[in-house]
C-alpha cells in the first residue's frame, strides 16, 4: 500500500503546480474540463497519494470566493456528489435503500458547503427528496437547469 503524502509539505503549492503542468491556469478550469467527475477522482488525477479530494474542494471554494461564484461552485460539488452516488442518473425507484443513499449523498454535500450556503443546501436537498427529478436525471455540472432552480445565484 502506498503512503499518503497529501498533507506533507505545502499542499496548495503542489496542487497548483499539478494544475499548471496539465495546462490550466486555475483549478476551476481543470475541474470544469471534467464535468461531474467526483472530487476524489480529480485529486487522483492530480496526484494519487499526493492530493486529497478535500484539498481540491477547499481550493475550488477559495477560487469561487475570489470570483464571487460560490453558489455556482456549490452546485458543481453537488453534481459531482450525485455523479459519484448515482452514476447512471437519479434512480427510477426510491425504495428505503436508495432513499438512504440519496440522503447520504446530500448530507455529504451539505457538510462540505461553506457555512454561508448550508441552509440553502439543506433546503435544496430536501426539495430533491420531496419532489424527485425524473429517473435518469444526472446533472453534468453547475449550469444544470434543475440545480439552478434549486440554488439560484445570489452573488453580484
Amino acid at each position: 500500500m502506498s503512503e499518503d503524502r497529501s498533507w506533507q509539505g505545502n499542499w496548495r503549492v503542489r496542487l497548483y503546480e499539478r494544475v499548471r503542468e496539465r495546462g490550466y491556469d486555475s483549478l476551476t478550469a481543470f475541474a470544469e474540463a471534467r464535468p461531474a467527475v467526483p472530487l476524489y477522482l480529480l485529486a487522483e488525477e492530480l496526484g494519487r497519494n499526493d492530493v486529497a479530494g478535500v484539498q481540491v474542494l477547499s481550493a475550488l471554494l477559495a477560487e469561487a470566493e475570489q470570483r464571487k461564484q460560490v453558489t455556482r461552485c456549490v452546485r458543481d460539488v453537488l453534481a459531482r456528489e450525485l455523479s459519484e452516488s448515482f452514476p447512471d442518473g437519479w434512480p427510477a425507484v426510491m425504495n428505503e435503500e436508495i432513499r438512504f443513499e440519496a440522503i447520504m449523498a446530500l448530507s455529504s454535500w451539505t457538510a462540505h458547503v461553506p457555512d454561508t450556503h448550508e441552509e440553502r443546501a439543506r433546503q435544496a436537498g430536501d426539495a430533491l427528496l420531496a419532489t424527485p427529478p425524473p429517473p435518469g436525471w444526472r446533472p453534468l455540472g453547475p449550469d444544470d437547469e434543475l440545480l439552478q432552480t434549486l440554488l439560484p445565484d445570489e452573488e453580484a
